[in-house]
């Protein structure tokens, strides 16, 4: 079986994200990953998934729609429209780096705007 992409892991992430699949998001995580968003940031593979898991339970649903993606060797930047139960839309860079076995050893989020007035 060929090495998936990092684009390509990073698109199956969110996909996995936005389905609430915390088994799945939680395998994709490297044991030392760092996350960071506008409010938070937690070191180790335990307390990403348990902050991971609040996101789940504080959401109804979560839609991820992917505007643009930028990759290096190691990295993947992705503008995202990011729906929350239908009504809350934020717009968010995610930038996911990966080890050399296709892990996520750190993802950082940084909110941003639309286009919209």
């Amino acid at each position: 079986m060929s090495k998936l992409s990092n684009k390509k892991l990073c698109l199956l992430y969110l996909e996995k994200y936005a389905e609430k699949d915390l088994e799945a998001v939680a395998e994709m995580f490297a044991e030392t990953i760092i996350l960071r968003d506008w409010k938070i940031r937690v070191e180790g593979k335990q307390l990403a998934i348990a902050e991971t898991q609040k996101n789940f339970t504080a959401a109804a649903s979560i839609t991820i729609e992917v505007l643009a993606t930028y990759e290096n060797e190691h990295t993947v930047a992705a503008e995202l429209l990011i729906t929350v139960n239908n009504t809350e839309r934020l717009h968010v860079v995610d930038v996911i780096t990966f080890d050399m076995k296709g892990k996520i050893v750190s993802i950082r989020a940084y909110l941003g705007r639309g286009d919209e007035q």
